[in-house]
């Protein structure tokens, strides 16, 4: 063997062990709203006696997870705001009203990741930029790993549970002090692209 051929030969092991020992990347799943296995939940008080619960009935987005290394995910949301669902058409129609969601000039609402924490890969803080009316805040999602695996259709999925907890007064919204913040909670289920 000529030193050329060597040379070829000890580029191409180290080019295949460099390749069998490079990191995945992070795959990319689309969220799936279309068989309703996503949820974007809300509960603000009434008053300081009782819960108000609602949803967007209406929202996309996708994420990008690699398990062995959750710091590198990351996730996108856009929501339909007019999609607003208390279970209450009067209420409704006043949360798409200028005094809270004003639909008609907002109608998207949006929530881009900007970096995540994750000790245990279970267990994650999802930091991000949640813009509404016009307004973006920095937030922080509390989220949980549910699972992941095949699906018996022989696709691939993963889900998530969120928590996270907005000031009303931050999106120029008030119904007082006893309902200054609005409790979401997210569940996100994702078919691998």
């Amino acid at each position: 063997m000529t030193r050329l051929e060597k040379f070829f030969a000890i580029a191409a092991f180290a080019v295949s062990i460099l390749g069998l020992s490079a990191p995945a990347s992070a795959n990319t799943y689309l969220i799936d709203t279309k068989g309703a296995h996503a949820f974007i939940n809300f509960k603000v008080s009434h008053l300081g006696y009782s819960w108000v619960h609602g949803n967007f009935t209406d929202f996309s987005g996708s994420f990008k997870f690699d398990p062995a290394k959750p710091e590198a995910s990351s996730i996108k949301v856009n929501i339909n705001t007019n999609s607003v669902n208390s279970s209450h058409a009067e209420r409704d129609k006043h949360l798409r009203g200028k005094k809270f969601l004003n639909t008609s000039q907002f109608p998207e609402a949006s929530f881009v990741s900007t970096r995540i924490e994750s000790d245990d890969g279970q267990n994650a803080r999802i930091y991000g930029d949640f813009t509404l009316k016009g307004v973006t805040k920095k937030i922080v999602i509390e989220a949980v790993k549910v699972g992941e695996g095949r699906d018996p259709w022989g696709g691939y999925r993963a889900g998530f549970s969120g928590t996270t907890q907005l000031s009303m007064a931050d999106f120029d919204m008030n119904l007082g002090p006893a309902s200054a913040d609005i409790h979401i909670t997210l569940e996100v289920e994702g078919i691998r692209q």
